[in-house]
């Protein structure tokens, strides 16, 4: 890369509170600055810390900190960012406390190249997938933002009668001391019940000390509220959580996963809010104070039609996560056959 691009030296600009010109940090745009140092689009690369070896394109005019190199390769910038994806710089990025990846490095990558008119070809296609991509990944942010504002429209002028939570819910204490089942599963509060390996969490633990664990079985709602940042979650599945977590049956005057939505609404957050206490990070209210609290349930129709209005909206957007995701496998696939 070196006769390509004989300077890659990292950026020197810094944050400043009157800038008027975009400053680039290891992850994307952190601020403004005084000065654009560069006044064509460069190749960032993150230099230092966990995202050692990430790549972005900064657009100019801009200003990149020092914790970036620059690789500014001219009319090659796109084609060095693409081919840099297919390389996997994370393989240079060296040391545990701080990891780190260099200039020196860079300028020592070998970089395979056709004549001019291949590689126009090949980043005016990565190009326009990389949109294609961008386009996908905010039809579904736009689709998750409707069906936000649908849960708080769908649940804030419920007719029904008022029950308790008390009246709702059972609490569950049913422990797993037959070692019926080996299944850790874990609370999300977007994605409900999931098992614990699919979340990479770094909680060490000891499968033999399941048999004290809570069995959890489809249907019911784990909650944790002692914060919000466990919240509620509801389980599409069977198996074991952690002792800390409280486990609520839902009686038959719900619809099954009525309120899994309602749970997640603005709407239900702020009723907690009023009723909790304690700083802003550990608002809490005990199990037995909660299941005090009331809320008015429609007529079993009601729910279904709140329900099915929801679950399509759920699967609309499952439609579009799998379209991004064969997206960005033919991206993979064209980097791997297209950088031999």
């Amino acid at each position: 890369m070196q006769d390509i691009v004989p300077n890659i030296c990292s950026g020197k600009d810094k944050i400043s509170n009157s800038g008027k010109v975009v400053l680039y940090g290891s992850t994307g745009v952190i601020g403004k600055t005084d000065f654009a140092s560069y006044k064509k689009n460069i190749v960032l690369v993150a230099r230092v810390g966990a995202n050692a070896g990430q790549l972005q394109i900064g657009n100019a005019p801009c200003g990149v900190t020092d914790n970036t190199l620059v690789i500014d390769a001219k009319e090659w910038n796109y084609y060095i960012y693409y081919f840099l994806q297919h390389y996997n710089l994370n393989r240079l990025v060296f040391g545990s406390g701080q990891p780190l990846i260099t200039g020196g490095m860079l300028k020592k990558i070998k970089v395979g190249h056709g004549n001019k008119v291949e590689r126009i070809k090949i980043t005016r296609l990565l190009c326009l997938l990389d949109k294609r991509i961008a386009t996908q990944n905010k039809i579904i942010e736009d689709l998750k933002k409707l069906k936000s504002a649908i849960i708080e429209k769908l649940y804030s002028k419920i007719q029904g009668k008022e029950y308790s939570y008390g009246q709702l819910f059972e609490v569950i204490n049913e422990r797993n001391k037959q070692m019926e089942y080996s299944n850790i599963l874990a609370a999300s509060q977007e994605k409900g019940m999931v098992n614990r390996d699919d979340l990479n969490l770094d909680i060490q633990f000891e499968r033999s000390n399941i048999d004290i664990y809570k069995i959890v079985r489809k249907g019911d709602y784990v909650i944790h509220l002692r914060s919000f940042q466990g919240g509620f979650a509801f389980s599409n599945m069977t198996g074991v959580c952690s002792p800390a977590y409280t486990i609520l049956r839902p009686s038959t005057l719900l619809e099954y996963g009525y309120l899994s939505y309602y749970f997640k609404s603005y709407r239900f957050i702020k009723s907690l809010i009023i009723v909790t206490y304690g700083i802003r990070d550990g608002r809490s209210i005990s199990v037995e104070e909660w299941l005090n609290l009331k809320i008015s349930i429609p007529s079993k129709e009601h729910q279904l039609h709140i329900l099915k209005v929801l679950r399509s909206f759920d699967l609309k957007i499952e439609n579009e996560e799998t379209y991004a995701s064969c997206l960005s496998n033919q991206k993979q696939y064209l980097l791997r056959q297209m950088f031999i």
